[in-house]
């Protein structure tokens, strides 16, 4: 099929194919008992000309009912951090130790080639992969965060036309305190980026709010509302039930009349909070038009760690009440072999599926497909450009043979297939040992 697809020319059609209903638009063809939908796409000079009900096209490629999807979102990563597991572990796997190995390999080893070769390896997995944008968050510790913002707007440029790459930065709360704040914020904004922080204090974990809390929070969306900036923060990433900071940032939001976008990361604590508290701060997120992404291989990964214990919760948020309650939600790859996750690949077909398996994303998968793609694109400004399958968008697919659901989360799908702009993506996932001299790792 890869070969059958390389050697048409710029208009062919796709047939005998399914899509998901969460994705797809135009068409009133009924789903099946998953939410996919049978039908035809026709693709001319890069872009999908029209959907069309199954057994329309006369001739084409035929997917024999395979799966086709958008291009992937990945609203949440770390790619200043990525694959320095192997030279900086996290000798505890919990979060506290994540911090403390970061901090030591930020300051002993992050040179602009070191942070530029390891970004540019993770960049060019998630490519291979069928990722078509990401948002990664940068450490913006001043001096040194000035650096990093310099690699990523290079690399930004770089991979223009590849992936539309977006930069938030992330430091604690009190950071942006003072003329250091200032200047924070002027480097995001210089950079076309998105303001971020997270809602704990230097050298503190997500538990009580410090009593200087309100205002803090007042002055760093001031700092925002300074330069029409969107906000992406880092919230409540703990099982501590006095971390409650995304309440009170919806309070803010909705106090001040913030016009512009903020999505909120984590939010893990919320799941152990009394039910009434729960419900009430689901309610002011949804009413501040909030949006939230969930990390949960990551989360699952850190949260409730304890030596020689079996963790006794899955370290996520309520995602199923917030959907319920009309707020946006999405799913994202977070860290990438760093020691925040010593795992993964950047890869959306596992983030989802392991989405699906750890918060039940299923039964019915209802709109959950649409957390990989068409939410993180509304969430991040790119719904114009990606995020569903529809006429008069980029052909920007993934093609799997799988036909159910059921096969397309049983198998990592490597034998996918990735069009960009209609033409078969020749890319591959860069070998590990490019990364050997950086990392530190024998051959």
């Amino acid at each position: 099929m890869r070969a059958e697809i390389s050697s048409v020319g710029p208009s062919y059609w796709l047939r005998n194919a399914r899509a998901h209903a969460a994705f797809t638009q135009g068409l009133d063809t009924p789903p099946d008992v998953d939410g996919l939908i049978r039908l035809d796409i026709h693709i001319e000079h890069g872009r999908i000309a029209a959907l069309a009900p199954l057994g329309t096209a006369q001739a084409g490629i035929d997917l024999r009912g395979g799966q086709v999807w958008p291009g992937f979102l990945d609203a949440h990563t770390h790619l200043d951090k990525g694959h320095i597991w192997p030279r900086t572990r996290n000798p505890t796997g919990d979060f506290a130790g994540a911090i403390q190995a970061v901090m030591g390999d930020r300051g002993a080893a992050w040179s602009e080639a070191d942070i530029e070769a390891r970004a540019d390896f993770a960049l060019r997995c998630a490519h291979a992969h069928g990722t078509v944008a990401i948002r990664t968050h940068l450490d913006t510790y001043l001096p040194h965060g000035l650096t990093t913002w310099r690699v990523f707007r290079k690399l930004r440029d770089a991979w223009a036309g590849r992936i539309t790459l977006q930069m938030s930065s992330i430091c604690p709360l009190d950071r942006f305190a003072g003329p250091d704040g200032e200047t924070l914020a002027n480097t995001v904004a210089e950079a076309g980026g998105v303001l971020g922080m997270v809602t704990r204090h230097t050298g503190g974990i997500h538990d009580a709010l410090p009593p200087n809390f309100q205002a803090e929070l007042d002055h760093f969306f001031s700092l925002a509302e300074a330069r029409g900036l969107d906000l992406d923060l880092h919230v409540d990433e703990s099982g501590e039930s006095g971390a409650r900071a995304l309440r009170e940032i919806a309070l803010t939001a909705l106090k001040r009349g913030f016009r512009g976008k903020i999505q909120c990361g984590h939010c893990c604590s919320l799941s152990i909070q009394p039910e009434d508290f729960a419900r009430e701060t689901i309610a002011r997120v949804a009413e501040a038009g909030i949006d939230i992404v969930v990390l949960p291989m990551c989360n699952m990964y850190l949260q409730d760690r304890v030596a020689n214990r079996t963790p006794r919760w899955r370290g996520v948020t309520l995602v199923h009440e917030m959907q319920a309650a009309g707020i946006r939600v999405s799913v994202a790859s977070d860290n990438t072999r760093d020691p925040f996750y010593a795992y993964g690949d950047l890869d959306m077909t596992e983030v989802f599926r392991e989405s699906a398996r750890i918060l039940h994303l299923d039964h019915p998968f209802a709109t959950w497909p649409a957390a990989a793609t068409a939410r993180p694109a509304e969430a991040m400004g790119l719904a114009q450009e990606h995020g569903t399958i529809r006429a008069g968008a980029s052909a920007d697919l993934v093609l799997y043979s799988a036909r159910l659901m059921t096969e397309l989360l049983s198998r990592p799908q490597s034998n996918r297939i990735i069009l960009r702009a209609g033409q078969v993506l020749d890319a591959t996932a860069p070998d590990w040992r490019e990364l050997d001299r950086l990392v530190g790792v024998e051959g």
